[in-house]
Formats: C-alpha cells, structure tokens, sequence
C-alpha cells in the first residue's frame, strides 16, 4: 500500500475510534459536518418519502400548463434556520399550507432514521413555525453537563435532557414534585443534585429522611432542620405548617390595598414582598414518603394522619408562603392510606426512575400521559440515572442527572455552611454540629417543637 492509503487508514481507524469512545468530541470534530451535509442533500427526498410535502399551488400548475413546462414537485416545509449545537441540529422550519405541527412529531421516528441522527424531536415555537431537535449521539450515555448554565433564584440546573437540552428544576414554576425510583435507580443521586444545585443559593433546607438519616444527615451543615424519624418529622411539619401561617401574616399586613395602590404593587406571595420583608424560601426534602405513611397501632395511625395532612396543606398552600416540597419515594399509591390521592394531585412535578412494576409507573404519569407510563417501564436495569420526567401538562422528558458522589456534595454543602439561615421556627430541629467531621455530626433535637 501507498504511504496515502496508509495514511487514510489510519484517519479512519482514528475517527472511528473516537466515535466510539469519546461520541461528544467526534460529534464536535467530524459528525457535526458530516450531517449538515447529509441534512441538506436528502432533505428533499426524505421529506417526500416521509409525506411532510404539500402539491405545488394551484396557480403553479396552471402556469407550467400554459408555458408547457414539467409539473412543478411537490414542496416540502421550508428551511428558516440550520444551527449546529454541542450535541447536534436544530433546523427551523416553516410549515406549507394544509401541514399541522404534528404531522412533522408523527414522523421523528422516520426523520431520526432517514438523516441518520440518534434521536429527533419537534415543537411548535409558534403558529406555522417547528423547530425539530435532532442529536447526534446518545447525551444520556455519559452525562456531561454544559459549561454554562441559565441558573436563576429557585432553579437548578440538576440533570440533561435527552435532546441534549439542560433539565432545570424550577420552583417557582413548579413548587411541589414527586421523585418515584426503586432502590438502585438512581433517585439518591438525582436528589443530591438538587441539594448540591440549592446550597449556593439563599434558600433555607429541610430535610426528612427517616431511614435514620443515612442519605441527607451527611449533608447536615446546609440544612436549617432535619429529622430522622416519623415522631420528630412530625413536629417539624407542625413547624412549618405554623410559619407559612406567620409568613401569610405578613404578606397581608403589606398588601396596603387602596385606590392609589397599583395591581403591580399588592403582594400575592413572598416573591411580591421588598427584598428587606422577604422570609427565606424553604425547600423540604422528604426522602421516603412511606415510612412516613406507615403505621403499626393506633397512636402510629393518629401520627400519620397527622403527617399527611400537614404535608397536604403545605402542598396546597405552600406555594405563595415559599415551602416547596421535594417528595421522594419508591411508591405513592393509594396503598398508603387515606390523604395520599390528594398530596400526589397537588405534586405537579412528577419524575420516575426504574420501577418495579406499571402501578408505580401509573402512579406518576398515569393521570398525565400514557406515553411517559410506557417510557418509565422501558428504563433498563443498567442505566442507572435515567428517568422520565414531565409536569400536569402531558408533556414529559427522558432526563439523566450527572454522577454526583455523597463525598462531591458534602464538600459543597460544607463550603456554603455559612448560608444555612437560622430560623426561628425551625431552630429545636437544628442539627447541633459537633466538632469539624461532618461523618460525626448527629441529629439531635434539641427540644420539642410544641414547647
């Protein structure tokens, strides 16, 4: 062989071993160009094959007739925009008359396979207008999260969407959520993410784990309160219950409602509060609901109702008081007892990792979308991290949050300690913090809350 061929050969070795191992990089270096041609030299032909074209006018046709020309072709919707991005294509496309926005989503599958890319998705930005996402490579494999982020008050960049596209957590946007997952799933990482991605900002945590505090009580220098059991767990919700009532006080107190006041000015919530009156938001983290749920004699029932029906307040009426609940578990079906239907429909941020069976899928999605029920069941053992996450609207996401060790968030729960507000209403839940090793410190109330 020629030192050319040589040479050829070993750049195609080279290219595809880097597609192989490092996907992202290939993608960035050859895959981008690679598909921007392909895109534009079949996008004709595989929009007709797909049926996305439309006949050619009426005019058209009477024209070509007269001037004894060939039949125009039909047209396909036409190209706005083509943009590369980090993980693959976004193409922009103006819909010809008589085509729907769903007639480009019931042919991804077809267009992901035509253009050879992993994965195509579409929306509608506006009437007439689509714009369809395609990727690259699997994002999911290995999740690498971008360099920069839109991070914003109460919301936090925790996982990757499958179209390459950052998931946010958004309270303000979604203030209450449920986390399903069986155990190896991954839903203890997805919820450090969380924990990691508020501790730098001015938020006051909560936590309630009560497999003995195994999973939150490491990160205790962050948190404002935590509790370990239902009996204490039970107290603290009573606490919270009390200030949102206190926070609603004060709310009313500034509204200052008069003829000369405009709308923009009445407060609603703490968000339409000054900066100098605003009490801190709380975030509450209930690791497993169930064990909060159980009950084994008559006082254990009297505790549980008297838990579910305080995280059903706060759920109702959190929101404008800025207690947001963050509630995991690897179940929340009516099982559970009484109160347990009406928290989950107040939820409206729902995420399921691998489940065991449908009925837990059902759970989440079965009064949002069939669709994502299917795709929770279809989570692969292996994969651990993958999730299906959507909201009361329908629509849903395969996401993947970004390995994130108990050691990574402790480190960052301990550099921003000095955020940790104190308040007063939670202080008997304070975790007492003895000595500098965090693996030291216990959860210790430190009186009750009714006292």
């Amino acid at each position: 062989m020629t030192g050319f061929t040589v040479a050829l050969v070993l750049v195609v070795a080279a290219v595809g071993l880097l597609r192989w191992r490092r996907p992202a990089w290939y993608w960035l270096t050859f895959g981008v160009t690679l598909a921007v041609v392909r895109v534009l030299i079949r996008y004709g032909s595989v929009m007709d094959a797909c049926g996305l074209t439309v006949p050619p006018a009426r005019w058209r046709l009477a024209l070509a007739r007269a001037a004894n020309r060939p039949i125009p072709e039909p047209r396909p919707p036409r190209i706005l925009r083509l943009r590369p991005t980090r993980t693959g294509l976004v193409l922009r496309l103006k819909l010809r008359p008589g085509q729907d926005a769903f007639d480009i989503a019931a042919a991804s599958d077809r267009l992901r396979h035509s253009f050879s890319m992993y994965g195509v998705t579409s929306r509608e930005l506006r009437s007439g207008v689509v714009e369809v996402q395609m990727t690259g490579y699997d994002v999911l494999k290995r999740v690498q999260m971008p360099a920069e982020t839109d991070p914003r008050p109460m919301r936090v960049p925790v996982a990757l969407r499958q179209d390459g596209s950052v998931h946010y957590r958004d309270y303000r946007a979604i203030p209450h959520a449920l986390t399903l997952g069986a155990t190896e799933s991954g839903k203890s990482v997805y919820q450090r993410n969380l924990v990691a991605g508020l501790a730098p900002m001015n938020v006051a945590l909560v936590g309630i784990d009560c497999k003995q505090g195994v999973e939150l009580f490491p990160l205790a220098r962050r948190f404002s309160a935590l509790a370990d059991n239902p009996e204490t767990a039970a107290e603290l919700l009573d606490a919270l219950v009390a200030r949102m009532g206190d926070v609603y006080q004060l709310i009313r107190a500034q509204q200052r409602i008069t003829s000369d006041v405009p709308d923009a000015e009445i407060a609603a919530d703490i968000w339409d509060l000054p900066d100098d009156l605003r009490p801190t938001p709380v975030v509450v983290l209930v690791d497993e609901v169930a064990e909060l749920a159980l009950y084994a004699s008559k006082e254990e029932e009297k505790r549980r109702d008297r838990i579910i029906t305080a995280l059903a307040r706060l759920a109702q009426l959190g929101r404008a008081a800025g207690i947001y609940l963050e509630i995991c578990g690897q179940r929340f079906g009516s099982e559970l007892g009484k109160g347990i239907t009406m928290l989950r429909a107040q939820l409206t941020g729902r995420t399921a990792h691998r489940v065991n069976d449908e009925s837990s899928a059902n759970m989440a999605f079965g009064d949002i979308s069939p669709d994502a029920v299917l795709a929770a069941i279809q989570i692969p053992a292996e994969m651990r991290g993958l999730a299906i996450a959507g909201d009361s609207s329908g629509g849903w996401h395969r996401i993947r949050a970004p390995h994130t060790s108990l050691r990574q968030a402790v480190n960052i729960c301990n550099r921003h300690a000095d955020r940790t507000p104190d308040l007063p209403e939670l202080a008997p839940f304070r975790p007492a913090l003895l000595g500098s090793d965090v693996a030291s410190v216990p959860l210790v109330k430190v009186s009750s809350a009714t006292a």
